[in-house]
């Protein structure tokens, strides 16, 4: 996923650490909620949810609707604005290649999230088509899912599901570390070149 070029969005600032907007930032993501809600409900329903979405990211319309579907958490048919600002810190999140931080920072409300049928589980369906808010594809994702379901029930408890986030966690600081060693190997070779 990726958030299109130009968009209110990346002129954000974004803590990288903790995974949230500051709060003159989310004063403006507030007033730009405003701007959206054009019925005044201090809602947006699955039209203008869409059409927000088609317009700052790149999800197809399967996408886009899963997604309204799950912040939709009380069934109303309309997202409030904590629902938005999730969905915001989600998408700049990924943005930011920190995905994986914003899991384990926020692990209870990303289990709800994925929790759509809210049996307090997560089954390997709704892992596999929730994935794509959090850049997790490919088969890894079943061989991910198993590794952390101690229990065998096929399903993940909140318990398993932070196991995973911390996990998550760990895997992203691996490749952070990968990322500087191959760059300073990189740096190496062009100063004994030159």
């Amino acid at each position: 996923m990726r958030l299109l070029k130009g968009v209110l969005l990346h002129y954000l600032d974004f803590n990288s650490v903790y995974c949230l907007l500051s709060l003159r930032n989310t004063k403006i993501l507030a007033e730009y909620f405003k701007l959206l809600d054009v019925h005044n409900t201090n809602t947006l329903n699955d039209v203008q949810f869409g059409h927000f979405m088609r317009e700052v990211t790149t999800f197809g319309e399967k996408e886009i609707m899963l997604a309204f579907d799950m912040l939709d958490w009380n069934a109303s048919g309309t997202i409030g604005f904590q629902q938005f600002y999730m969905l915001v810190c989600i998408l700049l999140s990924s943005q930011h290649h920190v995905e994986k931080s914003f899991i384990f920072r926020h692990s209870r409300p990303v289990f709800e999230l994925l929790d759509m049928d809210g049996g307090r589980t997560i089954s390997p369906a709704e892992f596999q088509s929730a994935a794509f808010l959090f850049n997790l594809r490919g088969h890894a994702l079943n061989a991910i899912f198993h590794e952390f379901d101690v229990s065998g029930d096929e399903n993940l408890n909140y318990k398993e599901f932070k196991m995973f986030a911390m996990a998550c966690i760990y895997m992203q600081e691996q490749e952070l570390k990968e990322r500087l060693l191959s760059f300073r190997r990189s740096c190496s070779r062009k100063s004994t070149t030159t």
